[in-house]
């Protein structure tokens, strides 16, 4: 029967006009339910990041129910999920004062919803806001445990007088968050064990500190995707946030996290043309598809915009996009793998499946995504949440 429905389901796909994006139903539950599994004996709650899905539709295979933890990465999404029955977030970008009003509504409607911060700015603007409102805002401190981007380091003498300013000024403090983002740059299992552990022990020596001087931390927060799949001590730690591991994506893969057989996501593509004296194939899928993400130009395999499979997602060895303009994308043959000519064979009309080298990017381009259930015959639709 599942055979029968995979027939019909590339029946449905080559109907649609491309490009557009799809998700491999079985391997995104297998994703889902892979860190799961690796995180259970951990005793860490697992709040996944739903800046990569940003859909509602999609939200319900990834949360248990409208309780569950989540993260978010706009205030959009945080109101259009509360709009559809969830209730617990932690919006995991540093906060501005103009937001505070929207955090305020869903406060309001009995949403439970942290903010972020890292500085004595915006802990001053938090606090005045609080009082001004007659409203305590629930609030994390972010930890730098790697350089990549903002934070307080976990030893900085600012760490404690920020958390005093929220204490004694009116706003609930949470707890500390961080972001092991140059996991993104490790290049073996060794550096990613280790990177999982500079973010567990940043957070730790953090909350540590806040708890040391009187100051309340009932959550210690970390995650990324990599880190996620490869911490191997979370003590200290109460919930692990990932959040492109339901798709996963080339950069995942190139660091090993996934095999890019795992990868869920694709773009379904059309050949629109052929350039024989160069051996290239033109497809209608450009940048505005693809997106310019490049993060694999730093890898071992530099991937291009994509690599190529075909119309059943079994990647073609030695294909990739090597170009993308705003709508026509260039496939051409690397590494010697494919005859020179080959590509002419392939017919205009033919569809094909790009596999992203950064998964958020990708959707990114897209209003939603079509998803293939070899369990089901029709296809679903997801529409993501756009905007901030």
């Amino acid at each position: 029967m599942l055979i029968g429905n995979t027939m019909l389901i590339g029946k449905c796909l080559a109907k649609i006009d491309t490009p557009f994006l799809l998700v491999d139903k079985a391997k995104f539950d297998t994703n889902v339910a892979f860190l799961r599994a690796k995180l259970a004996p951990h005793n860490v709650i697992l709040r996944p990041h739903l800046k990569t899905v940003k859909s509602i539709a999609g939200a319900k295979h990834v949360l248990d129910g409208f309780d569950s933890p989540a993260t978010v990465s706009t205030v959009k999404e945080a109101e259009a999920f509360a709009d559809a029955g969830y209730t617990n977030f932690i919006y995991a970008v540093g906060i501005t004062p103009q937001k505070l009003p929207r955090i305020q509504a869903l406060l309001n409607k009995g949403i439970n919803i942290s903010i972020l911060l890292d500085s004595v700015a915006q802990a001053q603007a938090v606090t005045a806001f609080c009082q001004a409102q007659n409203i305590k805002i629930p609030t994390l401190l972010e930890i730098d445990c790697d350089g990549h981007r903002g934070g307080i380091q976990p030893d900085d003498t600012r760490l404690v007088a920020i958390g005093k300013i929220l204490h004694q000024g009116g706003a609930e403090l949470r707890g500390v968050l961080t972001h092991a983002g140059e996991s993104y740059d490790c290049i073996n299992k060794a550096a990613l064990v280790a990177a999982a552990e500079g973010e567990r022990h940043a957070a730790v020596i953090a909350a540590t500190q806040l708890i040391a001087s009187g100051l309340p931390c009932p959550v210690v927060s970390v995650g990324s995707t990599p880190t996620a799949h490869f911490a191997e001590n979370l003590d200290g730690v109460t919930e692990v946030r990932a959040g492109v591991y339901t798709f996963f994506d080339l950069v995942m893969a190139g660091i090993g996290v996934c095999k890019p057989s795992d990868i869920a996501l694709s773009v379904v593509t059309s050949v629109i043309g052929h350039n024989e004296e160069k051996d290239w194939l033109f497809i209608d899928a450009g940048w505005m598809s693809l997106s310019q993400d490049r993060g694999t130009q730093s890898q071992r395999q530099d991937c291009g915009y994509g690599l190529v499979c075909d119309s059943e997602g079994n990647i073609i060895p030695g294909l990739q996009v090597i170009g993308a303009n705003q709508e026509h994308g260039i496939i051409a043959a690397v590494n010697g793998q494919i005859d020179s000519g080959k590509l002419a064979d392939i017919a205009v009309g033919t569809q094909l499946r790009i596999l992203p080298n950064h998964a958020c990017a990708t959707a990114a381009m897209h209003a939603g995504y079509y998803v293939a259930d070899p369990a089901q015959v029709e296809l679903d639709y997801w529409a993501r949440i756009q905007g901030w």
